[in-house]
């Protein structure tokens, strides 16, 4: 890397006077660095660059400003930068002040370095703090996410992701589950949001991690949310059911087209079924699903489905559906004391089971890829 005297030097081309060709090739270097591991690593103890570049950021020179971004982008993939890019370079301020502007070119990347910082939940906490301290809050950020064209120059899609990674703090799925607000009956349509799988897969993101709180799910059930078709829908299909089964279903769900087509995304499926799943945990959300008639949507899904890890999830929800009510006293499955030994085994089990899956998918893909090879011929089309 860089000796201590050639990094004062490229730490001097980096400002906002500097010639344009001089700070346009210092920032095409300093890009550079951000994509390799060694690159990140030395940037790491130098937070006077990634300082400059923030500077850099409010260029003339929309190539610069760019490449700048382009670097944090890169900078917050890396996990081991977070706290030197929001304590150090104190990034946060700057990068929420341009989201809000609704003519920033750049809003886009700037929702993907958000994005990044706020998935694990050390750093995450400091988005949040900073969302709070600069008073724009979570109400704004939702307001911008479900306000169709708020950026002319950018769809902010990321701001999904963004969202489903605050709501692994406590605080950020009171705010989206406060009954006065309204705030989560405004997400749901994006459970189906055809345009963007980063949106909508941001969105059951969210609301799976929302039904962690389980003193919330008679509500989110209820009609004045009601959550259920939203889950459903982007995984039911066209398969035609008996008048029996359609007439005990949500109405949205009843008597489907036979071009209905099922959500194309298997990590959002996924999703989808680990929400329902956790709706489940409390006898009162057991007792819904079952009286909705959510076992026949769900067995010609499991039929449907072929991935291994999805089919697993779908499974454990078809037992909860069809198995008995539990004894009672062990009636809310999340409060339910487990044993460290029996806790032990079902860690192993669970390991041994995402290694049966893991096989199961690359002999999947073996076999997909034998299939697509050409078999040879003999050129005058004669066995030899």
């Amino acid at each position: 890397m860089l000796s201590d005297q050639e990094a004062k030097e490229l730490l001097s081309f980096l400002t906002l006077e500097m010639r344009p060709d001089v700070k346009g090739q210092a920032t095409v270097y300093i890009l550079g660095l951000t994509g390799t591991k060694d690159g990140c690593r030395y940037l790491r103890g130098k937070p006077d660059f990634l300082r400059a570049l923030l500077t850099l950021t409010k260029d003339h020179s929309i190539a610069i400003v760019k490449d700048c971004y382009h670097a944090f982008v890169n900078l917050s993939a890396d996990e081991t930068l977070h706290q030197v890019l929001v304590k150090e370079a104190n990034i946060l301020p700057s990068l929420f002040a341009n989201l809000l502007d609704p003519d920033y070119d750049f809003a886009d990347r700037i929702c993907t370095i958000l994005s990044n910082l706020s998935r694990h939940e050390k750093t995450c906490k400091e988005v949040f703090r900073v969302l709070q301290e600069q008073e724009i809050g979570l109400a704004k950020i939702v307001e911008i996410f479900c306000t169709e064209g708020y950026n002319k120059k950018a769809p902010l899609h990321y701001l999904g992701p963004l969202l489903s990674n605050l709501t692994q703090l406590p605080e950020a799925r009171h705010f989206i589950l406060d009954k006065e607000r309204c705030v989560v009956q405004r997400l749901l349509p994006y459970t189906q949001y055809d345009q963007s799988t980063v949106r909508r897969g941001g969105v059951v993101g969210t609301l799976r991690n929302c039904c962690f709180d389980y003193s919330y799910h008679e509500w989110l059930l209820s009609d004045a949310v009601d959550i259920l078709p939203f889950l459903l829908l982007p995984i039911a299909g066209p398969e035609e059911l008996t008048e029996e089964e359609n007439e005990g279903l949500p109405v949205d769900l009843q008597y489907l087209p036979e071009d209905k087509e099922r959500e194309e995304d298997p990590d959002i499926r996924k999703m989808l079924v680990e929400t329902l799943l956790l709706l489940t945990a409390t006898k009162a959300g057991r007792l819904i699903l079952k009286n909705k008639n959510v076992y026949p949507i769900m067995r010609e899904f499991h039929r449907w489905e072929k991935e291994p890890h999805v089919e697993a999830a779908c499974e454990k929800l078809v037992q909860v559906l069809i198995g008995d009510e539990p004894e009672p006293g062990m009636e809310n499955l999340m409060e339910v004391d487990i044993p460290e030994d029996v806790e032990v085994k079902l860690k192993e089990m669970e390991a041994k089971e995402q290694e049966q899956l893991e096989r199961e998918v690359e002999e999947l893909l073996k076999s997909e890829s034998e299939k697509k090879e050409p078999k040879s011929t003999p050129e005058d089309g004669l066995s030899r």
